[in-house]
């Protein structure tokens, strides 16, 4: 934290911070003006409810006279200052007016500290408690600018000077009361610099990770843009290439070129496949929210199983079991199909043909719970935690070598979270995973 003793903060900083304190200092205002009125309402109600009691102590008048001067001014105040909170609301500017109340509204109770001290017996010898009260108050409750915080120190050793030469005091005990109170203003410049630079370094804090989360939100867009954009035009020259191929499969060609074709066949579709993740990711990390319907889940994972089923590569047993009923959730479908599409996928990459592949449907409190479980191969415990991350290096060939891009599970992730939802994994290496996936149940 920097110091700003004796100067201001930087002044590119400056009229940003004196806009945020302005509002906090109206607040503070309003909230010690309800508090002084309210002590000085007890007072009165104290004098009507025991009147000998306080007319005969000393310097009654005076109290008494003080007394209605606070009740009479606070409720001012209070007013100004809930105008000029409502005028900030509508024009979120900062004015002079606002700063000049402020000012004026803590020289109002610096004083009545100071009044309150020589009332007590026309002495102040031992006796500046209400006074060190009011300063700390004030250093505590508003920010000054480093002139402000100078004027105010210098104003108030002057009024104390000018209340005690009225009082007409004896001049050991004026020396007395002007050391002391040199001193309690020495600790109110320090402590009030001191709150002054404890709020600006939290604001330019705050400043600064606004500033760098917007920048990293403006790098992250563009890298999505350009992401996009790379992918999409990847798409051209790819099916060109295949195409190209298609037409000398055509022709006769000997063995070697045969292998040679359908390696760049094979190339080609996992190229597509790549580009087609790179464009859901840049998709999914938009801030627009996916258009979503409410979706019997049971039906929806029936009819993805069935398409499963339906292919003739697939030898696994995919079986679903429903503990609940009549579950309910608001889905983009396509986006979800692609999650339970990757999550089947994954799932028969690590099993073996005859295994099965269990999917539950169930209810957790207020969520669905689906779980995707297989007995394959399981996941390595060092693996678990990055197999979420964009190009894992979790990412693993299947049992029959089938690659991976290493962005499925992200794309899933992320997925499941714009939906509101979450997914977790539990595996262990030798019997298998399971991936469960919690979404909010519709209302």
């Amino acid at each position: 934290m920097n110091i700003y003793f004796f100067k201001n903060i930087p002044a590119n900083n400056r009229s940003a911070f004196r806009k945020h304190y302005t509002l906090q200092n109206l607040k503070a205002v309003r909230v010690v003006c309800i508090v002084f009125f309210a002590l000085n309402a007890f007072l009165r109600l104290f004098y009507f409810a025991a009147p000998n009691n306080l007319t005969h102590a000393n310097n009654f008048p005076e109290f008494n006279f003080s007394n209605w001067i606070y009740l009479g001014l606070t409720p001012l105040f209070y007013l100004i200052t809930r105008q000029l909170l409502s005028a900030f609301d509508k024009t979120k500017k900062a004015t002079g007016l606002m700063a000049f109340i402020v000012i004026t509204f803590s020289i109002f109770l610096l004083c009545a500290g100071i009044v309150s001290c020589f009332i007590a017996n026309f002495s102040t010898r031992g006796n500046l408690t209400l006074y060190l009260v009011a300063l700390i108050t004030v250093s505590v409750m508003c920010v000054f600018e480093y002139e402000d915080t100078i004027m105010l120190t210098i104003l108030t050793e002057l009024i104390f000077t000018v209340v005690l030469f009225l009082c007409e005091a004896d001049p050991s005990e004026v020396i007395y009361s002007q050391l002391t109170s040199i001193v309690i203003l020495c600790g109110f410049y320090f402590i009030s610099r001191y709150f002054y630079s404890y709020k600006a370094s939290h604001f330019m804090q705050l400043n600064e990770i606004r500033r760098k989360n917007i920048e990293i939100e403006k790098a992250s867009d563009f890298k999505n843009d350009v992401l996009g954009i790379v992918a999409h035009d990847l798409r051209n020259p790819i099916a060109a290439i295949e195409s190209i191929t298609m037409m000398m499969a055509l022709e006769d060609l000997d063995e070697e070129t045969e292998e040679n074709m359908d390696m760049i066949k094979a190339s080609c579709a996992k190229a597509r496949s790549i580009i087609g993740d790179l464009l859901e990711v840049a998709k999914n990390e938009n801030d627009r929210p996916f258009e979503t319907q409410m979706i019997d889940l049971a039906a929806l994972v029936k009819g993805i199983i069935v398409t499963w089923k339906s292919m003739s590569e697939i030898k696994n047993n995919i079986i679903l079991t429903e503990h609940a009923s009549n579950v309910y959730v608001h889905l983009n479908t396509d986006k979800f199909n692609r999650v339970l599409d990757n999550l089947i996928s994954n799932a028969l990459k690590f099993s073996k043909e005859k295994d099965n592949l269990d999917i539950i449907l169930s209810r957790e409190d207020d969520m669905a719970l689906l779980q995707v479980q297989d007995h394959g191969l399981g996941i390595p415990k060092d693996m678990l935690p990055h197999i979420f991350e964009r190009f894992t290096k979790a990412g693993r060939q299947g049992l029959k070598g089938e690659a991976s891009t290493g962005l499925g599970l992200s794309i899933v992730k992320q997925i499941i979270e714009k939906h509101g939802g979450k997914i977790s994994v539990d595996s262990e290496e030798g019997k298998g995973t399971c991936f469960s996936i919690r979404l909010p149940l519709a209302g």
